[in-house]
């Protein structure tokens, strides 16, 4: 979309984000924008004396008038004075996808920004200036004021920018593109820094790799059972019909799918099991309340992803610039609290199916921690405390930001949302549920080769054969840590779930 007709404020999508950000996809502006930020300019220009953002100071400075003869250099000021984030730096990709959603929202005309001043923002992307962004100071209420401060700074020839690698001054990075620095006009500067924009780059790529991390718990789930001989029959469409919440019948109905035509299933139909322990059977009743929480996560960012979250708002059709709340981000803050929660719960189940696997007590049949000549070797011993040093720190990262609130700007702000430091939580657990998905499939890959000759269905093989591309069957010890994070990048890639999807099909 982004690259075929231009951003427009109204139509982005997750996964527009993700290629712009991760893929670095071309961006342009359209048409229909430019016509929206033309008339919202020509209302800013006209607006009456004593306008906030246009002719006042900021927060607690609102009654201060500011004369006609220093409103550009209030918007210089204002970069200036915000750009005091600390800590190390946003991730790359999380800078593109703010610099996108920044262009996106100015692009709807509710904000008064020109068009050149947008066109610059959009060429830094396009080109490669990424701004250097400190990760901390944040408190998600006026918007992500300081980090769009440091966003902003090299666009007026301020701030650092990394260009190919090297980070360089704001306007030195400019010219290594080949861009000029743009002279703000009136309102500018906080048009550019009011929104919420890095809490919804932060939700909207955990949101893309949550869902796949959903859909990978369901390949590892039935990669273990397969090599634990459970049963399929808890995942039968019937039982979850009885109780028919939306990611409960989507992961049971993958697990019945990828255990179809498996012999080892087949080969002990008639055991005298009767049942199979919670993290199996209850598999789609956990991974579908994180399924849920998702859903209800991706409802609020899609819409954020074109929303108005200025202030001043300039009302074109009213034909007023209006002081408002849209830039507070509790709802964004709320939705990344609920990503980390469901996140870490589909790594906390996992885990416990790795313990099963390496657990002789446990596993009937399987060598203990999956090795042999236990004793000289550990095999999957340590892995197993890794995924629960994992799960342990995640538990504690959930604790909520998003209930939390100091108060700013001498009390005028007077809740804040945390947002921030949700969306920074939010990719931690995220990035430790993969790690603990990545455990689970190596562990489980190594477990049903002891199986053999009898084989799994086709969508547990192909996502072991897919493991195996990774990393090569466990014989001796070896530190498994790079097999880990390669394993890990392709939980979140996608990749793992692909082969999968090649062989059984799209998965829900």
């Amino acid at each position: 979309m982004v690259a075929s007709h231009g951003l427009n404020g109204n139509d982005l999508r997750l996964d527009d984000v993700w290629e712009v950000a991760v893929h670095r996809a071309p961006v342009g502006l359209a048409d229909e924008a430019r016509g929206q930020m033309q008339a919202a300019r020509a209302l800013v220009e006209r607006a009456a004396e004593h306008t906030y953002g246009v002719n006042t100071g900021f927060g607690r400075f609102v009654s201060e008038s500011i004369p006609a003869d220093q409103v550009e250099e209030l918007q210089l000021r204002l970069l200036r004075s915000h750009a005091c984030g600390v800590g190390e730096p946003y991730p790359p990709e999380v800078v593109r996808a703010a610099m996108l959603l920044r262009a996106n929202a100015l692009a709807k005309g509710y904000s008064g920004a020109r068009i050149e001043t947008v066109e610059l923002l959009i060429e830094c992307l396009n080109r490669g200036v990424l701004p250097r962004v400190p990760a901390r100071g944040s408190v998600g209420a006026s918007g992500d004021l300081a980090p769009l401060a440091h966003l902003a700074l090299p666009l007026v020839g301020e701030g650092q920018a990394w260009v190919d690698g090297s980070l360089l001054p704001g306007g030195d990075a400019l010219a290594a593109a080949g861009l000029e620095p743009v002279r703000l006009g009136a309102k500018e500067g906080l048009s550019l820094i009011n929104g919420t924009q890095f809490m919804a780059a932060m939700a909207s790529l955990a949101l893309v790799r949550a869902w796949r991390l959903a859909r990978t718990a369901d390949l590892a789930c039935a990669l273990s059972l397969e090599a634990l001989q459970g049963s399929r029959t808890s995942f039968h469409p019937a039982i979850h019909r009885a109780r028919p919440l939306r990611g409960q019948l989507d992961s049971a109905a993958n697990l019945h799918r990828l255990l179809e035509g498996s012999a080892i299933i087949e080969s002990h139909r008639w055991c005298d099991r009767v049942q199979d322990a919670y993290s199996l059977r209850c598999a789609p009743q956990v991974h579908g309340a994180s399924r849920d929480l998702l859903a209800h996560v991706e409802a609020t960012v899609v819409v954020e992803l074109n929303a108005a979250t200025d202030n001043p708002l300039v009302l074109v059709d009213e034909g007023i610039v209006v002081s408002n709340g849209n830039f507070h981000g509790q709802p964004l803050a709320f939705g990344l609290d609920a990503l980390a929660m469901a996140v870490s719960e589909l790594a906390s189940i996992s885990e416990r199916r790795v313990e099963r696997l390496v657990n002789p007590s446990l596993s009937e049949g399987l060598p203990p921690f999956l090795t042999v000549e236990g004793g000289l070797n550990s095999g999957f011993m340590i892995p197993q405390y890794v995924a629960a040093a994992l799960v342990s720190e995640s538990k504690s990262l959930c604790h909520p930001a998003s209930v939390d609130s100091i108060p700013t700007s001498a009390g005028q702000e007077d809740h804040v949302s945390m947002g921030n430091a949700a969306g920074l939580k939010a990719l931690q657990v995220l990035a430790n549920s993969e790690r603990a998905l990545a455990i689970e499939l190596l562990a489980g890959a190594q477990a049903v080769e002891f199986l053999a000759p009898l084989e799994p269905g086709p969508g547990v093989r192909a996502t072991h054969d897919a493991v195996r591309e990774l990393s090569e069957r466990l014989r001796d010890d070896r530190s498994l840590a790079d097999d880990i994070e390669r394993v890990a990048a392709a939980v979140r890639d996608g990749s793992i779930l692909a082969a999968a999807e090649a062989a059984v099909g799209e998965l829900r």
